[in-house]
């Protein structure tokens, strides 16, 4: 609310904040190492800005984000709409703090050792950035064009002109509305400025107080280390003095048994050669009849591959006889079907004939005597 009663609320349109987006892309490029070779990767801030989330996961969602604007298709792209949203999302110095911090494993293999992110000046631009926190930005990532270089710098902007470097401003003008936003925007900036340092001291008590306890449990380890050490030499000191007189001990015993355990010994290497002779004779033969056993093996598998071939195509054609035999059946109960049926008709046509045969004699028998008479009738009209 208070942003935007005093009219903090920045938006893409503000020159100066343009401005500021083109210098912190030259600073965070700056002495960024070139592609080593023909086929060898180029050396992107994308790269660089994806492992943030690595190490804070409140930044895996604008990197999401980024990841899945359309309107975005090269590295460099990606990188801008990443700054806007992390100044929208009032962590940018915190994200740039979190790199500096890993540089040496992060930054080293990306930049020169000259480059500004390498040196201590870095600190100094984390610092400056913190104090964005406090400002309130609307910025719509999807209608900016982000792949293509950014415009240069405008200094007019920022020269003083006449009117301010004259003596004879009035106090009044001093308490003007510009000036109340520009203490209070001061104000915001040392609060902001102020909860980041207390938060980095106490990371720092943090991280002092584990080295404390790390390093009394080093002490002990080390103290306990020496003690081992120490048990160790003395007894490696008695391993010599037990070796010494061992050595002593058996420089008397050769010279009485010595030729008796030189023989012992002989016989020993000739048997032992005997049994690893017969040992690989037994070998080799386990050898050669084991490759006969693959040989007939692979010969037997062969055997039934073929046989179960054979068997396959014999199903197909049994079921082709099936099939035809099945088809023969069914001609053959169509061929019945219709010879009965002709039969039937046969037999009707037979009853028919011999009904109206029945009927031609019956009428001649009844019409054959009056055929004189009628033939005599006509006569005589004639």
């Amino acid at each position: 609310e208070t942003a935007m009663k005093y009219g903090r609320m920045l938006d893409s349109d503000h020159m100066p904040l343009q401005h500021f987006f083109i210098v912190l892309e030259h600073v965070l490029r700056h002495g960024l190492r070139p592609k080593k070779g023909l086929l060898g990767p180029k050396k992107e801030l994308w790269d660089i800005l994806q492992m943030v989330e690595k190490l804070a996961p409140e930044a895996q969602d604008i990197t999401t984000s980024v990841r899945d604007l359309p309107t975005v298709r090269t590295h460099m792209g990606r990188a801008r709409a990443w700054l806007r949203l992390a100044l929208m999302q009032k962590k940018l110095g915190d994200y740039l703090k979190i790199v500096i911090d890993h540089r040496d494993d992060i930054l080293a293999e990306y930049f020169e050792p000259d480059a500004l992110m390498m040196s201590e000046e870095a600190h100094i631009i984390q610092g400056l950035l913190t104090g964005l926190n406090v400002v309130d930005c609307n910025l719509c990532v999807k209608e900016e064009e982000l792949d293509c270089q950014q415009g240069v710098i405008d200094f007019s902007l920022y020269l003083r002109s006449s009117h301010h470097l004259s003596s004879g401003d009035s106090p009044e003008e001093e308490l003007d509305p510009d000036n109340m936003t520009t203490v209070l925007d001061q104000k915001n900036y040392i609060e902001e400025l102020n909860r980041h340092l207390s938060a980095t001291v106490g990371n720092l008590e943090a991280k002092v107080e584990t080295l404390t306890t790390t390093n009394a449990l080093m002490k002990e380890d080390l103290a306990i280390a020496k003690n081992n050490l120490l048990a160790l030499m003395e007894e490696n000191a008695n391993l010599k003095a037990e070796m010494l007189e061992s050595s002593q001990i058996h420089k008397t015993d050769e010279g009485g048994g010595g030729s008796k355990e030189i023989e012992a010994l002989q016989q020993q290497l000739e048997t032992e050669q005997k049994l690893r002779q017969e040992a690989d004779r037994e070998m080799h033969l386990q050898i050669s009849l084991k490759a006969e056993m693959e040989v007939a093996m692979k010969l037997l598998e062969k055997d039934i591959h073929e046989k179960q071939d054979t068997i396959v195509s014999l199903r197909r054609q049994l079921d082709d006889i099936k099939r035809i035999n099945l088809e023969m059946y069914k001609k053959l109960q169509e061929c019945e079907e219709s010879l009965k049926h002709k039969t039937e008709l046969i037999t009707k046509l037979e009853a028919k004939t011999i009904q109206m045969t029945d009927t031609l004699k019956k009428m001649d028998e009844k019409y054959v005597p009056l055929i004189p008479v009628l033939v005599g009738f006509f006569l005589q009209l004639n």
